[in-house]
């Protein structure tokens, strides 16, 4: 990942409880500098068949710098046994919300 040295990361939970605890986590210690939750609903395979139930997205504004950790973090505590986080770099944005990541970060 390159560029503003930002990324946003991806992933879903089952419950609302989960998600607010999985956000606070990640901005309390600093690995997030903001969580966005939302509700969907998803549609996927598991075990051979054919799935669809709401989840809870979130949305996670954080940096290249902190990505291990965060990864670490979000394993560590999803519920899921088999958990989606992707993250992608995010190689522009307004510079005050730019430095705002970083300063919140520690990046």
């Amino acid at each position: 990942m390159s560029g503003s040295g930002l990324i946003a990361a991806l992933t879903t939970v089952s419950k609302r409880e989960q998600a607010e605890a999985l956000a606070h986590h990640l901005v309390e210690q600093g690995l997030a500098a903001c969580v966005q939750l939302q509700a969907i609903e998803s549609v996927y395979r598991w075990q051979g068949a054919v799935q669809q139930e709401p989840e809870w997205r979130l949305l996670i504004k954080s940096t290249q710098a902190r990505w291990a950790e965060l990864q670490a973090a979000v394993l560590a505590q999803h519920p899921y046994a088999l958990p989606a986080l992707v993250a992608w770099p995010l190689p522009e944005g307004n510079a005050p919300f730019q430095d705002w990541v970083r300063a919140e970060t520690g990046s």
